[in-house]
């Protein structure tokens, strides 16, 4: 198994003055060098990571990534979205090899990870049921009878419950493939502004049963994109991981 991290944005919600959101300081240690701790304790030893702004600063970090054999892949049109950035790592989406895709600027307890690598289920989702409901941002997963039936941001459709996506998944080598046909669909598109949950969507809708989902309600984790996020990633999450 391998993780395929996507880290080109900008970020411009945190504003313009901040570095690569994977190389934000939490706890004095940036969230790049987090990953690959948790990771190596999980036993994946091989990291792809897409990168676009200010790509020579996390190359730079690189060096945190001991043990570990970590690649970087220049998506040159990160401005233009994730999709972009999920298509520039095609070619190590369609390996034989199961794959975990995350994004990079989530601060986690390492027993998510743990999560996806035990689950029964080879193409999976994490959810987490706690969530601020009024809220628009959080990307969710519906789930009716047990199974997942929607993937987005804003939903309308009857469910059992609800949760928001934590932003990593696993993959079966075979479902990564599918992924990589589903996001050239928008490229060919030029559906650009398009989030890379997208084609994953699309992936869910067309074969809902071979997807399962890891309830993580409880587990402590961010995903970072405004000022504020930073804020309690430090003073609420921090104190709660346990660190590998």
């Amino acid at each position: 198994m391998k993780a395929v991290m996507l880290a080109a944005g900008v970020g411009r919600r945190l504003g313009s003055e901040w570095l690569p959101k994977c190389l934000l300081e939490i706890g004095g240690k940036p969230l790049l060098e987090r990953h690959f701790a948790i990771l190596r304790h999980c036993g994946v030893t091989e990291i792809v990571i897409g990168v676009g702004y200010r790509a020579e600063l996390v190359e730079g970090a690189i060096s945190a990534a001991e043990g570990l054999d970590v690649r970087t892949v220049h998506n040159l049109n990160y401005d233009r979205g994730s999709i972009v950035t999920l298509w520039s790592l095609r070619e190590h989406l369609g390996g034989a090899t199961d794959v975990l895709l995350m994004d990079a600027d989530v601060l986690y307890d390492y027993r998510m990870i743990e999560r996806l690598q035990k689950s029964e289920h080879r193409d999976c989702f994490l959810l987490d049921r706690d969530y601020d409901t009024a809220s628009d941002e959080p990307v969710k997963l519906c789930v009716r009878d047990g199974r997942l039936v929607e993937f987005r941001k804003r939903v309308a459709i009857a469910a059992d419950f609800c949760g928001e996506s934590v932003g990593f998944f696993r993959f079966s080598a075979d479902a990564a493939r599918t992924l990589v046909d589903a996001t050239a669909r928008y490229i060919q598109d030029e559906r650009y502004d398009e989030p890379y949950e997208e084609a994953i969507r699309d992936m869910l809708l067309d074969d809902s049963e071979r997807f399962g989902f890891e309830d993580v309600t409880g587990l402590p984790w961010i995903e970072i994109d405004f000022p504020e996020d930073v804020v309690r990633a430090r003073d609420q999450i921090l104190p709660r991981l346990l660190v590998p």
